[in-house]
């Protein structure tokens, strides 16, 4: 018996990250055949080259599909999701998977979902139905959700939502966080085997990263020195950054990082990527997270760990109480930093209540892909919400 074709496609470093135990699920079952396409900042020396911890992981790359232009402009990004486009018809016109599973909300999963539904492949989408307010990631998400087929949210409210989106309720299967589930697999670092990586103590630690809020106009630059002039108010702390992300913007915020990393060499460190291992062992053992990422969200409070959360970009998200939200000012952000690093607020974290959970969540969705009828999916129904 032929084997199923699932084709995984990865264009960042956090997205690899997510997506890991999954293709190692994929990749185990002797009933899928796993194929990998990279694309995005996975191929840029500029972010890199990331696709290289792909192999070294011991995955086959099918195919890279190369899109990123070598600017963060609003135009930039859209010709690169046009060039994702022409790149994704080819690999899937040689590859022939016979599904293709996206995660989350970026422009160049937008560009291979549109190029699958045109070739009529049939879509699985994982964290469909989530909310951040402040980011065309907002409207991909909900885009890419629509063009889907069969959908794995992270929580019993998100999949409500993707309901609410017309989508049938039996091709929706929450079944847990890949996040948190890596977390709960992962023998992480010991706190002396970081700090002889960083190269200074990890006990007194800040892991920052903060992306462009990509619905605001030339905003990034002012944040990102609000921030790190906050910063200036905590030189008891050492800083590790995690540089953004390729969106609109985000060259700017990455200048101003290394300025500062330059500026303040003893205490801090700029990476473009830590990989899963150093950053969630980064997590674990800092005193705060800080910036505008969803790790912040999802992912410190399995740590019982504060995050600062700036601005609006993760706007609606389900939020644990260990999560403190502020405007992206200096004196907001170090008054909610103050706070987070509290005797009385870090007493509060033992009894972090989480949000989003999982244990089980590769293995599950794996499961699921094989077993599905992918007869007749593609001719997708609309479903309406009874009015009660």
């Amino acid at each position: 018996m032929s084997k199923r074709k699932v084709c995984v496609v990865t264009g960042t470093r956090a997205e690899y990250g997510l997506l890991f135990y999954l293709m190692q699920a994929i990749q185990a079952d002797p009933e899928l055949e796993l194929q990998i396409i990279a694309t995005g900042m996975h191929l840029s020396p500029e972010f890199g080259l990331t696709y290289q911890q792909i192999e070294t992981d011991g995955f086959v790359i099918d195919d890279k599909v190369e899109m990123l232009l070598s600017a963060d402009t609003p135009s930039s990004i859209a010709k690169s999701m046009g060039l994702g486009v022409i790149g994704f018809a080819d690999a899937f016109q040689r590859l022939q998977p016979e599904v293709l599973v996206l995660l989350g909300d970026r422009f160049e999963m937008l560009s291979a979902a549109q190029t699958a539904l045109v070739m009529r492949i049939p879509i699985a989408h994982i964290s469909g139905g989530e909310l951040t307010e402040g980011a065309i990631d907002d409207s991909i998400r909900h885009s890419i959700t629509k063009m889907s087929h069969i959908h794995f949210p992270s929580t019993d409210e998100y999949s409500q939502r993707i309901i609410q989106l017309g989508e049938q309720p039996k091709r929706v299967y929450q079944l847990g966080n890949l996040g948190v589930e890596a977390i709960r697999k992962m023998r992480l670092f010991t706190e002396l085997e970081l700090s002889e990586f960083y190269g200074f103590p990890s006990n007194k630690l800040f892991l920052i990263t903060f992306h462009p809020v990509t619905l605001e106009v030339q905003t990034a630059e002012k944040q990102i020195e609000e921030l790190l002039t906050a910063l200036d108010h905590f030189p008891e702390y050492n800083i590790v950054f995690t540089r953004a992300n390729a969106d609109t913007e985000g060259r700017i915020i990455n200048q101003r990082v290394d300025e500062y990393v330059a500026k303040h060499s003893e205490r801090a460190r700029a990476f473009f990527s830590l990989g899963q291992l150093k950053y969630l062992s980064t997590m674990k053992y800092c005193t705060a997270v800080i910036g505008n990422s969803s790790s912040g969200i999802v992912e410190a409070p399995v740590f019982s760990k504060p995050t600062i959360n700036i601005g609006d970009r993760q706007k609606g998200r389900l939020k644990a109480n260990s999560i403190i939200d502020c405007i992206p000012e200096e004196e907001s952000i170090t008054n909610a930093i103050h706070m987070a690093v509290s005797s009385s607020f870090q007493h509060t974290l033992n009894d972090t209540i989480l949000k989003y959970d999982g244990a089980t969540t590769s293995v599950d969705i794996a499961r699921t892909l094989k077993m599905i009828d992918l007869q007749g999916l593609l001719q997708k129904s609309f479903y309406t919400i009874s009015e009660v």
